[in-house]
């Protein structure tokens, strides 16, 4: 007999591929992520409001997604490494490249900024999903750890 209060809770993120993978991009650069970005991204709401997404990449680095992890204000939002570790996971991807805006345009990172990349890298080494980039986007560019030699 199941006792019903017992049952286990689940993140449900639905992967039905209805795309030919050969025929998503695959990312090379980090001037390439932030133009797939700045396509993606709602360009009423850059100079808004702080949002942070995550490129979801398979092994060849094609484009499995682009996932909305949380929005917030002026001055930051809230990323739960459990919700992008459970996204990733769930999406079956290889790496990931984490991006965020910064509504004052400026790109340089914050404190904050460096501190959560370090913990989603580390998170990741655990459940050996790559961590290739984190990029900071605003209307007119943008900035990457990797390029900086942060990552």
């Amino acid at each position: 007999m199941v006792h019903e209060q017992f049952k286990v809770a689940e993140v449900l993120v639905s992967y039905r591929p209805d795309y030919n993978i050969n025929e998503r991009p695959r990312i090379s650069s980090s001037n390439q992520t932030y133009q797939l970005l700045k396509s993606q991204w709602d360009m009423g709401k850059i100079s808004f409001l702080e949002e942070f997404k995550v490129l979801l990449l398979n092994r060849g680095n094609r484009v499995l997604g682009i996932v909305d992890i949380s929005m917030g204000g002026v001055s930051g939002t809230y990323v739960d490494p459990k919700v992008v570790f459970a996204t990733a996971l769930k999406t079956n991807c290889s790496s990931m490249i984490l991006a965020h805006n910064h509504p004052s345009g400026s790109l340089k990172p914050s404190e904050a900024d460096i501190k959560l990349t370090k913990r989603l890298v580390e998170c990741g080494k655990l459940l050996d999903i790559i961590v290739f980039d984190h990029i900071i986007i605003s209307e007119g560019s943008y900035y990457s750890f990797a390029d900086d030699g942060m990552m």
